[in-house]
């Protein structure tokens, strides 16, 4: 083990805390560690990828990676930096989500190298068959009320105003506690990591592990990621980015990568990528004297599109996004439907009935019956301006006045139709419109 696990976290800015003798028994030997997974969608969104790229560099140091799927304590629900209960899946449900996961975490872990090879766990494995009265038997007396009051999930949510908690979610810190103790005595498990948030649950294990099988155990939280700003990090404003192409497009998963800030791209090239310190640094200086080309937006885009998706994937994107942003209408009709679709998910959409369009129609007249502008006096303010394109065609030959020829100037027609059914309005630099006329 050439690389120090715990400096390669601290150099990428991500450790958050350790128990005393973490460093220690990584630098002394092949370490088995897992992170648990909160199987409550049918895939991981990118808030889980810190995780993920935390075993995958545990991997690369050396040591055993084991990914636990929550099976069992997903029926349950953690507390910790929730503030209200949230519902609980049906175990057909959560039995979906843990085979959509482990698929998923299987891209990024190595299960066949040797001793040090990934394995996933279920922890609904072990607890099937347990009943409640064994588990409160076996393991509730090891760990008292006034231990898992005092920890600041718990006293949040109980201060908070109006929420409380339930036993259910209360129960959870033991249910995860049991987790720890049982790969410990099953796969010789010395170390249990997740964000910070999750310290509280962690170190209830390392207790459990103290007093029930007499065994030291060992902690390590990393941060939580979030933007320059303080503002969450991965959500936008529509929803989460997922890692299943089929619930974030790999158009739109490159992009959200590509437009984050500088002070994000920074952060987040060292938070998401195994690039070296050394490599990093030379890309930092060659984005920062010519910040405009985005160099390190593009290198982190790059990177992680390919690792969560594919290169044939990354490469769509690209091409795509140079059509968006610098094609012609004659790019655009290159694209299938489906790709097309991907490119402006998330644009603003109205629907128009094709009527409308058949005899032609004054681009000013479309523009109010598509809601695109308020007003006739706005659509030609906006024309003037040089704002108006349809279908990456700028629109200059329109009707100023109010008294007109209503064959003047540019019409949209069914010829403007891309895969006979959309036309795409540009507003400005960056407000995108697609029409689908019905």
């Amino acid at each position: 083990m050439n690389v120090n696990f715990i400096e390669e976290l601290r150099w990428r800015g991500l450790l958050h805390d350790s128990m005393p003798g973490t460093e220690e028994q990584l630098n002394k030997e092949l370490t088995s560690a897992y992170i648990g997974f909160d199987p409550t969608a049918d895939s991981l969104h990118i808030g889980s990828l810190s995780q993920i790229m935390t075993l995958l560099r545990f991997q690369k140091t050396g040591h055993k990676p084991i990914a636990l799927v929550g099976g069992a304590t997903g029926m349950v629900g953690d507390p910790s930096g929730k503030s209200a209960e949230r519902n609980l899946l049906d175990e057909k449900t959560l039995t979906h989500n843990v085979d959509c996961i482990k698929k998923q975490l299987e891209k990024f872990l190595d299960f066949d190298c040797g001793p040090n090879s990934a394995e996933i766990v279920n922890n609904y494995d072990w607890f099937k068959e347990y009943s409640f009265l064994d588990f409160i038997r076996d393991a509730g007396k090891h760990i008292t009320v006034n231990y898992m009051m005092a920890k600041d999930s718990v006293k949040k949510r109980i201060e908070a105003e109006g929420t409380g908690m339930s036993f259910t979610e209360f129960s959870y810190q033991l249910i995860q506690g049991f987790d720890f103790y049982h790969l410990y005595k099953e796969k010789n498990c010395l170390l249990q990591m997740g964000g910070s948030d999750q310290w509280g649950n962690i170190t209830t294990g390392t207790e459990f592990i103290r007093r029930k099988a007499g065994g030291q155990a060992f902690a390590l939280t990393t941060q939580l990621i979030t933007k320059a700003d303080g503002s969450k990090f991965g959500k936008t404003e529509t929803g989460n980015i997922w890692l299943d192409a089929s619930k974030t497009s790999p158009y739109k998963f490159y992009q959200f990568w590509l437009n984050v800030s500088d002070a994000d791209a920074k952060n987040y090239i060292r938070y998401f990528t195994l690039f070296s310190k050394e490599e990093i640094e030379v890309w930092e200086a060659i984005h920062d004297k010519a910040p405009h080309e985005r160099f390190l937006q593009k290198t982190l885009a790059k990177d992680i599109t390919i690792r969560v998706h594919s290169e044939a994937d990354y490469n769509a994107a690209v091409e795509a996004s140079e059509i968006l942003f610098k094609g012609n209408l004659s790019d655009i009709a290159k694209l299938s439907e489906k790709t097309f679709l991907e490119v402006f998910d998330g644009v603003s959409r109205y629907g128009v009935e094709r009527h409308h369009i058949e005899n032609g129609i004054q681009i000013v007249d479309f523009l109010i019956i598509t809601d695109i502008c308020s007003s006739k006096s706005e659509a030609r303010k906006m024309m003037e301006a040089g704002s108006i394109s349809v279908n990456k065609e700028k629109i200059t030959n329109y009707v100023s006045h109010s008294d007109f020829n209503p064959h003047d100037g540019r019409r949209i027609t069914t010829n403007d139709l891309i895969n006979d059914k959309y036309i795409l309005i540009q507003k400005g630099k960056k407000n995108y419109f697609l029409i689908n006329v019905a």
